[in-house]
């Protein structure tokens, strides 16, 4: 069996990508879990599923698994806030339980990331360590010295876009969550329009895509053809204007567009001042920013896979509304 080591297995991405691993007799998970609690009932008598307690902070007491037996690694657990807290977890735990693994035994590490600390050509992006959340900040620094390990070249960085899913059996998405509250608003958001570009996915695509890494580890090479030891691959469908993107929603919801209003960049920042709306570096600088697009974003159909959601009239679906 190969033995498959994940971190943020009871976040939203996380129960997406062990319900489908574990349906595959072949694999072993081995899930290290902080918060027991959040485990579904569905995982427990599962013999494909064996629960680790813990979390990045205590790693070390699973050296010896990851050492001698780890032949993929999942790594989607992370710290969104706390200078110390998201330096510790998202860069020094993270990057040690990577040095731990054996480049004899482990085949993979599919490592999550975030697709803000990219520019449009999918290289680093400089403004993402200097202007950064704690969040964005740490991914940046983890993933610039995760590319000079020597275990680099098994390493695949993934790069979610704006990541919608969840439903009654698992947690929502920070977006998904949103939701009801943007469509409540929808009648007054389709009034105005908006410079900016963005791509989506949901995470149930992510599992799919995932899934077909697990499987297949040279298709790795098909959608980054770079030098690089680590393949970057984005997760996203295709790039979306912002004010594409209303239409869509209101279409799907029957909302007729009769006018928009521009909000002009140079208006928003006059209003920022004017009114002294306090925003943290992060903000400003992807207010101006705008346009957080990517080249070869992948979805599953880019190998050769049916989606679960090819649109926003999908998303909206599957979301329930």
């Amino acid at each position: 069996m190969k033995q498959i080591f994940i971190t943020g297995a009871t976040g939203c991405i996380g129960q997406y990508i062990v319900e489908i691993l574990s349906k595959n007799p072949n694999y072993q998970l081995n899930l290290l879990v902080r918060n027991i609690s959040k485990i579904p009932e569905q995982w427990k008598p599962n013999s494909c599923i064996n629960i680790l307690t813990g979390d990045l902070q205590n790693i070390e007491s699973y050296k010896t698994l990851l050492q001698e037996k780890i032949n993929i690694a999942i790594l989607i657990a992370t710290s969104w806030g706390g200078a110390k807290e998201s330096y510790d977890i998202n860069v020094v735990k993270t990057l040690s339980l990577i040095k731990t693994l054996n480049p004899e035994i482990c085949e993979q590490i599919l490592y999550f990331s975030t697709a803000s600390i990219l520019n449009h050509n999918n290289d680093l992006l400089s403004e993402a360590e200097k202007f950064g959340t704690d969040y964005i900040r740490t991914k940046y620094q983890c993933l610039n010295q995760l590319n000079q390990l020597d275990i680099a070249d098994k390493t695949v960085a993934l790069f979610p876009t704006l990541v919608f899913g969840g439903d009654n059996n698992k947690p929502m998405s920070h977006l998904s969550s949103g939701l009801p509250e943007i469509v409540k608003w929808l009648g007054v958001i389709k009034w105005f329009k908006a410079d900016g570009s963005l791509h989506y996915i949901h995470a149930q695509d992510i599992a799919y895509i995932v899934n077909y890494l697990v499987e297949h580890p040279e298709a790795k090479n098909q959608w980054d053809t770079s030098e690089k030891a680590i393949k970057y691959l984005v997760l996203g469908n295709s790039s979306i204007t912002v004010n594409n993107a209303i239409a869509d929603i209101c279409q799907y919801f029957n909302k007729k567009i009769y006018l928009r209003i521009p909000l002009y960049i140079w208006l928003a920042n006059i209003l920022i001042k004017l009114f002294r709306i306090q925003m943290d570096s992060w903000s400003y600088f992807s207010l101006n920013y705008r346009h957080f697009t990517y080249k070869n974003p992948v979805i599953p159909a880019s190998f050769g896979l049916n989606n679960y959601c090819s649109n926003l009239g999908d998303i909206m679906r599957a979301s329930g509304l």
